[in-house]
């Protein structure tokens, strides 16, 4: 029975016109099906922003636009730097339909250094994610505060002065210098009030609030679909 079959596939190829394959059929279970996804489930949409500027704490904050592209909610937010540290967007939320969102993603879009007396400007994409049925007819991006981690050596450079000049005010015997460590210039607490511990000084000194400025700026505007 074998050879038979073999016999009869081997006639029928040689029956097929000369230059032509003979079809082939894949099986059912080869074959790949893409899922239809309702475009409608996630539009892209563009939204204009009333109060595009906002001002506080001495940093102005500009959101270039608002936009849903799919699952993300998109935002282009511009800000001015303090000074030349790495300063970034450090708490930020969306907000719609009484949710609050807090996690979202940030990509850097460009970074223009303080030069010649003006400061400098960053900007970044905020990205939130939201579910299809997220109503964002009246949604609003607050962004609390910046933040920033020194670099190497701005210690002394660009905080040192600050922190100085901060204790003076309030009162706080803490006095600070810099001294050359191992060929770099490093702050270090030189006095210290009878009263208080070397780590409570540490706690005053390194506190967040030198590295952090707070707003909130607030942007308001109309995704609904």
């Amino acid at each position: 029975m074998k050879k038979f079959i073999l016999l009869l596939l081997v006639f029928v190829a040689a029956c097929a016109p000369a230059g032509q394959s003979p079809e082939v059929v894949l099986p059912q279970f080869l074959a790949t099906a893409t899922a239809y996804i309702d475009p409608a489930s996630y539009p892209n949409v563009q939204a204009e922003l009333a109060v595009p500027n906002q001002s506080a704490s001495g940093i102005d904050v500009r959101m270039e636009r608002a936009s849903m592209e799919g699952k993300n909610v998109n935002a282009d937010v511009c800000f001015t730097l303090p000074d030349t540290s790495d300063w970034g967007i450090s708490f930020a939320s969306l907000n719609y339909g009484g949710t609050v969102l807090q996690e979202y993603g940030t990509t850097l879009v460009s970074l223009q250094e303080p030069s010649e007396g003006q400061p400098g400007l960053r900007c970044d994409t905020l990205t939130f994610v939201v579910p299809p049925d997220a109503d964002l007819t009246n949604a609003t991006i607050v962004i609390d505060a910046i933040a920033t981690t020194p670099r190497e050596g701005e210690y002394c450079s660009v905080y040192m002065p600050k922190i100085q000049q901060s204790m003076l005010e309030r009162g706080i015997g803490i006095s600070l210098d810099c001294v050359d460590v191992n060929g770099v210039l490093t702050m270090q607490i030189l006095s210290i009030p009878p009263e208080m511990t070397q780590e409570q000084a540490e706690q005053i000194v390194y506190s967040d609030e030198y590295y952090t400025v707070k707003g909130p700026w607030t942007f308001s505007f109309n995704l609904s679909q």
